[in-house]
């Protein structure tokens, strides 16, 4: 039998092909699939970011090496706009471009934290953060968030959960699973909580343009003097320009702390795919009125979920923002990989179970209505009050 590394061995395969596999067996009686599984945008990009993407894909420039932190002049206009939307003083020079979001938090977490040490999470947690900690060897401590509050974390919990070991924690806002958006203050609040304890903040904000309330900042972190020192910042540009196969991501932080990143991002993929960081030159100020429709628009998928999940007995909408509903649906002795898997099978909607995302999560469902429109949000409803797990 061939050996592995342990810690990659003992994870469970990626969990969106196997939901992907309960949908192949609907048989299609009960209408259309509706497909609520994985957070990807149900709408096309811009023809004009097409265009940008086949110009810069035929070049001789993108066929090339390019610079390990990111193209600067994508850097520069990225940097740019975060100092816009924050109201701080940043710059090109605090921006990491990476393979993504995900990769971002590889990166990320290999400069802060080593083998051994802990990060804390919150419960749920999006799965590919415990996961790249889990193969990483580094520990993972779980600060519980409670649906009756939620799902937003409690300072004071966070607090009783840090020991000598820890060197970060990590949020999401808007949160996935849950779509909970973390206030400002209660941010600002749990940063210094950080900076007092001399741990670092990474904060994953890759839902960050669909917030219903644009306005204020998502939080002012970046307008605290020393911020640097403790907070990292994760984006990604997948979501906003729908072009999450191109695989653009963003850190926000220190220059100092963008010096180890590039250390680690010269031996992940030597620079970010260049087609796409060349073509998001031109879309971050061009796009702009197009992503703010958008924003509209997911706000108005966001109502429909939550018109369709109104007094429907049963089931219950426990937490809902951005791009994600989660759902405590109406049998609490059955895990919710059973119930997804035949809601797939005999109903034809497809959702990840709450399983996915943590311990004692079994009695929920992650809905990503972002991928389907107001429509097809509304067929939901029928297929939710019909649906009986057999023999019970």
């Amino acid at each position: 039998m061939p050996k592995f590394n342990p810690l990659v061995a003992r994870l469970s395969p990626p969990p969106v092909p196997s939901v992907a596999a309960w949908a192949k067996s609907y048989d299609g009686s009960r209408g259309p699939l509706l497909d609520l599984s994985q957070a990807v945008p149900g709408y096309p990009p811009h023809p004009d970011m097409l265009a940008w993407l086949g110009e810069a894909a035929a070049s001789k420039q993108a066929a090339g090496y390019g610079p390990i932190e990111g193209e600067i002049p994508l850097r520069t206009a990225y940097g740019s706009h975060v100092a816009g939307l924050y109201g701080a003083p940043l710059t090109g020079r605090n921006v990491q471009i990476t393979a993504g979001c995900n990769q971002a938090f590889v990166a990320t977490v290999i400069a802060l934290a080593g083998a051994g040490d802990t990060i804390l999470m919150t419960n749920p947690y999006y799965f590919n953060h415990e996961t790249t900690l889990s193969m990483l060897g580094i520990n993972v401590d779980i600060v519980p968030c409670d649906a009756a509050s939620g799902f937003i974390p409690d300072v004071d919990s966070i607090e009783a959960s840090l020991h000598a070991g820890v060197k970060a924690l990590a949020l999401v806002s808007p949160n996935n699973p849950t779509g909970a958006v973390y206030p400002a203050a209660l941010l600002a609040d749990i940063f210094d909580l950080c900076r007092r304890n001399d741990i670092w903040l990474i904060l994953d904000e890759t839902y960050r343009d669909f917030l219903t309330d644009t306005a204020e900042p998502p939080h002012g972190i970046f307008s605290i003097e020393g911020w640097q020192n403790h907070f990292v910042s994760l984006y990604s540009f997948s979501k906003s320009y729908c072009i999450p196969g191109h695989r653009i991501g963003a850190i926000t932080c220190g220059m100092q702390t963008v010096h180890q990143i590039a250390k680690i991002m010269d031996n992940l993929q030597i620079c970010p795919p260049r087609a796409g960081q060349i073509a998001l030159v031109k879309a971050i100020p061009a796009l702009a009125d197009w992503r703010e429709e958008n924003r509209l628009e997911i706000g108005r998928r966001s109502a429909a979920m939550q018109a369709v999940m109104a007094g429907l007995d049963g089931w219950k909408l426990e937490s809902i923002g951005a791009y994600f509903a989660y759902v405590r649906h109406p049998y609490p002795d059955i895990s919710a990989e059973f119930v997804a898997g035949k809601l797939a099978t005999l109903a034809g909607v497809v959702c990840l179970p709450g399983d996915y995302f943590g311990e004692i999560q079994e009695g929920f469902l992650r809905f990503a209505f972002a991928n389907a429109d107001v429509e097809t949000i509304s067929l939901l409803r029928q297929r939710l009050e019909d649906f009986k797990l057999p023999g019970i």
